[in-house]
């Protein structure tokens, strides 16, 4: 029994695209077409999932908002339902100002879309799906894993923990039931997301848990590669380097935000960790797993930055020379501890100005790095096809994100989609590489 057709829009990080799979999953148990980030969408119902947390994110979510209540009003669509951040973080003023939208859900209430909806077994089907089970919206040979929510870390400038809260684990067996499940549907690669992954387990069991988990989860069977997002350089479980360096599966690649790198700085941020310890940490990774692919991030234009703190990032990333790297330029965010104490001092051009100096470092440093790998035969993933090329990632790309591999389509041989060969890497650029079969 097909009830209709619902288009899901996700907005936002990979965290927010879980919560909506989701939903998506329990609706087609009561009978529900979903159909997701569709090109034309045709649905009678539309579900946006919106993301708050800076300034281009949160326009992005209300223009989107604006887009579907223009259809709705021409008479194209039969209900606007919005979750997600933006009206976890500003329900009341959006209920005010777009009345038009018939309903809006949280991070942490968005179940009730069921509810709205009708979502009840269908006659055969005596109960929902799990909660952990999904709608997948990625390719089916990799998902992402969700293994907790929120943030207790209150950095000056993140808007984080006023959006999901306080950190909350999932229950590691939940966990390993989520990861037999998505083995079962075809994936092979789990992307493992938090906000926070060195908390994870610390409220449960007031010790660090991220090692355990992962250690047995590369014991599952089907469970091809495991990769790391999103870390804490602050009181950071060391236990997962010999966990990382014991299974081949659990890939070379660690996600951990830095920010920055003066004393200075790390001290207005509120990071709880000075240059030195933060240096030595990397030093230990680098050490404990060799060959590691470690992603960081960094803030440029926090309030208070100097031109001799911008100097010393600089200087720091020539030594560091991290694999992958992304810059952001601060947004000053209401309610949280910068924009309550501190002045937003740093011009939005010389914000953009630094954050495009760094970046055109990075593009040297990984140019260089990039060039190590030709000449290397390397495990790579077939994510697509994209006209004369396959494109596929390595152990140090996660997707969508990373770097990728092109493999020039012979008509000798067609890849599968999803499976791993080994591919002797011919060229480099600064964020590709390009390849060819090894037979």
């Amino acid at each position: 029994m097909n009830k209709g057709t619902i288009d899901f829009i996700t907005l936002g990080c990979s965290k927010n695209l879980v919560d909506a799979e989701r939903v998506m999953r329990q609706l087609e148990a009561a009978g529900w077409k979903c159909v997701h980030d569709a090109q034309d969408p045709k649905g009678e119902i539309c579900v946006i999932n919106t993301c708050g947390f800076i300034g281009d994110a949160k326009e992005e979510s209300i223009n989107m908002i604006l887009q579907m209540a223009e259809r709705k009003k021409h008479g194209k669509l039969r209900k606007l339902i919005v979750m997600g951040c933006l009206s976890e973080r500003y329900r009341a003023e959006l209920e005010a100002e777009l009345p038009e939208v018939d309903a809006y859900f949280g991070k942490f209430d968005f179940q009730g879309i069921k509810d709205l909806l009708g979502c009840y077994p269908l006659p055969g089907n005596p109960r929902l799906y799990p909660w952990y089970e999904r709608h997948l919206t990625t390719p089916k040979h990799y998902a992402y894993l969700k293994i907790s929510e929120g943030c207790n870390r209150m950095c000056s400038y993140c808007a984080i923990p006023l959006i999901t809260g306080r950190h909350t684990s999932r229950p590691k067996a939940e966990i390993l039931a989520e990861v037999k499940w998505l083995v079962s549907q075809g994936v092979k690669e789990l992307n493992v997301i938090a906000q926070d992954l060195s908390s994870y387990g610390l409220d449960l069991e007031k010790r660090h848990m991220l090692p355990e988990l992962i250690d047995e989860m590369a014991q599952i069977k089907g469970v091809e590669w495991i990769r790391l997002h999103y870390a804490y350089p602050t009181d950071f479980p060391e236990e997962l380097l010999d966990v990382m360096s014991k299974h081949a599966n659990v890939c070379k690649y660690l996600d951990i935000a830095l920010q920055h790198c003066t004393d200075h700085m790390l001290g207005l941020m509120r990071r709880h960790i000075t240059q030195a310890e933060q240096d030595a940490l990397i030093k230990k990774i680098r050490a404990k797993v060799p060959g590691i692919c470690i992603r960081t991030t960094l803030l440029v234009g926090h309030p208070g930055e100097t031109e001799e703190d911008f100097e010393a990032l600089k200087t720091w990333i020539k030594t560091m020379r991290f694999e992958r790297m992304g810059c952001f330029a601060y947004s000053d965010e209401e309610g949280t501890y910068a924009n309550k104490h501190y002045k937003d001092d740093v011009p939005q051009e010389v914000k953009e100005a630094r954050a495009a100096e760094l970046m055109a470092i990075q593009q040297e440093i990984s140019a260089e790095l990039m060039n190590k790998f030709v000449g290397k035969t390397e495990r790579v993933m077939i994510d697509r096809k994209d006209g004369d090329y396959w494109i596929g990632r390595t152990q140090f790309d996660s997707p969508e994100v990373d770097c990728e591999v092109l493999i020039k389509h012979s008509d000798e041989r067609s890849l599968v989609i999803g499976d791993f060969y080994n591919v002797e890497i011919t060229k480099a650029e600064e964020f590709d590489l390009y390849g060819k079969i090894i037979p």
